[in-house]
């Protein structure tokens, strides 16, 4: 039986605006999440990840950035149609967010304690004490020793690792029911990254929650993720199952993304693959497009003046492209390797 859709993004459009130029951020991106789902988001660097999830957190300043359409469902109600007060009593205990660098993220002159307590005390009806208790049990559950004395300490005062699983436990301080992580694994060595997964994965069982993981681990997903969506321009360009997008990819993007990822068990003379161009600069790609025409070697004139739209390559498999059924040569090529 399925789950409930708990957050839904329907046509969601974030644009920023500097010296006369428009930027499309996010354009027209849609997806669904369930109760107790690991959805990931992937795609290179300035592909719109981190400005989506953003975006549902109302966090997007202006200037230069504007929420210019589309709508955020949160259990049927539209996020962005609420006052800022009522919104407010949503971000931070039912919507949470681990932001992509906690030493940038934690306030570096308040202990983690406080910070964990401020939280709780803003959405529940805890004493201070209770709140104390609350923020010593969240560390020592995201696997902090000797929780007692590390809440009165700095943020300087803990590792990498350590200040990652300090915004874990701030994040689910409120037991949210959908957590966004924004590549909660940058610079943590292999080690760390594969417990900070383990706990992230570990709570989404636990508390029945709704994880959002933006990565460009294509191993992460793998192991951790229910369904994937691949961002590219601003747009999701394929989307499915696990096995849908790793093993029947349908995208020219997908398909590079899966190749270059680095194999072991190749020789060192097989090389690395890498996708021919640089990701494209969002204030000029035309909105009749495919954002990806200039680096996809499939690409014809349809491809430069004819946006392709996502449909179904299979049940729950969507795909964005013109030429998709070009590629099963290329795709048996890369997945008998």
């Amino acid at each position: 039986m399925e789950q409930e859709v708990v957050l839904e993004v329907q046509n969601l459009k974030t644009y920023f605006y500097n010296n006369g130029r428009e930027l499309r951020a996010v354009d027209d991106l849609s997806y669904k999440v369930h109760k107790g789902e690991c959805v990931a988001i992937i795609g290179e660097s300035g592909s719109g990840k981190t400005v989506s999830a953003l975006s549902i957190l109302r966090l997007i300043s202006y200037p230069p950035g504007l929420v210019m359409g589309g709508k955020i469902l949160f259990e049927g109600k539209d996020l962005l149609e609420m006052e800022d007060s009522e919104y407010r009593q949503i971000r931070g205990s039912d919507i949470s967010m681990i932001f992509q660098e906690p030493s940038a993220a934690l306030n570096p002159v308040d202990t983690i304690g406080n910070q964990i307590v401020e939280n709780i005390l803003l959405h529940t009806d805890m004493t201070k004490e209770q709140a104390r208790a609350r923020a010593i049990e969240l560390l020592a559950e995201v696997g902090i020793p000797n929780a007692e004395e590390r809440v009165k300490q700095y943020p300087f005062e803990f590792s990498g690792g350590m200040q990652q699983r300090a915004m874990i436990a701030m994040a689910m301080s409120c037991n949210p029911k959908v957590l966004i992580a924004d590549e909660p694994t940058t610079a943590l060595d292999v080690t760390v990254q594969a417990q900070v997964l383990e706990q992230l994965n570990k709570l989404r069982q636990d508390h029945n929650m709704a994880l959002i993981i933006i990565t460009h681990n294509l191993g992460v997903v793998a192991r951790y993720a229910d369904s994937v969506k691949i961002m590219y321009g601003g747009k999701i360009v394929e989307a499915g199952t696990v096995e849908d997008v790793f093993l029947r990819p349908a995208h020219p993007y997908t398909l590079g993304l899966i190749r270059a990822v680095p194999r072991l068990d190749l020789p060192r003379s097989h090389g690395l693959y890498t996708i021919e161009g640089e990701p494209p600069d969002m204030s000029k790609i035309a909105p009749n497009c495919c954002a990806f025409h200039t680096r996809c070697k499939y690409a014809d004139e349809k491809c430069r003046t004819c946006r392709p739209q996502l449909e179904a390559v299979g049940e729950g498999h969507l795909c964005a492209c013109w030429h998709k059924d070009m590629l099963e040569e290329e795709r048996k090529e890369v997945l008998s390797e």
